[in-house]
């Protein structure tokens, strides 16, 4: 048996152990003995390479740059995406990029003329995002998530590591007690080379037909689909199903 089958009791002892002994620990103390740790498993960073995206990614890649790190190619996000990850990959030295793309057949069937997203949005996300994602986890024992407890009331008390309800994965949140302005402070201190659309006011960036600038006092957030009754891709799983709980990477 698998660690990622293990029973799901002997993960929250796991999870509430690693959150005791790192409880006032740094981001990247905490990113580095998750990765190393035997007794955490085989885990993979998950990343959009978005607006903030980078500062995981340069933490993995001075923790161990061997990481396998998912990206999730929808077939709609920007070109300057795309290059991005590809510049970044790089220089950061990046050695495990798995590209995801959605199932060609799926795809296909489900979104013949690429529009569902203007219908459905949320079966868009479903069809592009959340189950190429779930495929390429299998294996994994956990996967590195960039969620922050000030970004909603759902996460005010997110712990550094917690169990993925449903699949017998460990979920591991480094920059859970990180505040607003952390990010862009920790991608400054490093000279990190941030997303080409952030400076044209683009703070959160998804998908290109659901993404759209935001105007100064908005909300990081208020660019995605706008106009819509949607606010989160929804990669996040309770109960093995995904659910809708904000941007991870």
């Amino acid at each position: 048996m698998s660690r990622h089958e293990a029973p799901i009791s002997d993960l929250h002892s796991k999870a509430a152990a690693l959150n005791a002994d790192y409880r006032h620990h740094s981001a990247i103390a905490v990113l580095a003995r998750a990765l190393h740790d035997p007794e955490v498993g085989p885990l993979a960073l998950v990343s959009s390479f978005g607006a903030e995206s980078v500062v995981l990614l340069h933490m993995v890649a001075l923790a161990q740059p061997g990481t396998p790190v998912i990206f999730i190619e929808t077939g709609m996000l920007f070109t300057e995406t795309l290059v991005y990850q590809q510049e970044l990959a790089v220089r950061l030295g990046l050695r495990d990029i798995r590209i995801v793309r959605p199932d060609g057949a799926e795809a296909r069937a489900q979104d013949p003329a690429a529009t569902l997203n203007q219908t459905d949005p949320d079966a868009c996300c479903a069809l592009r995002k959340t189950v190429p994602l779930n495929r390429a986890l299998a294996g994994f024992d956990g996967w590195i998530t960039g969620r922050k407890r000030y970004q909603g009331a759902a996460r005010a008390a997110l712990d550094f590591f917690e169990v993925e309800e449903g699949t017998g994965r460990l979920k591991v949140n480094p920059l859970a007690h990180w505040q607003p302005g952390d990010a862009r402070t920790y991608i400054e201190e490093n000279r990190l080379p941030r997303h080409p659309l952030v400076a044209q006011g683009y703070p959160s960036i998804g998908c290109m037909p659901c993404t759209s600038p935001v105007a100064p006092g908005e909300d990081a957030r208020a660019g995605r689909w706008k106009g819509r009754d949607k606010t989160e891709c929804g990669i996040h799983m309770v109960n093995g199903k995904f659910v809708k709980q904000g941007e991870s990477t």
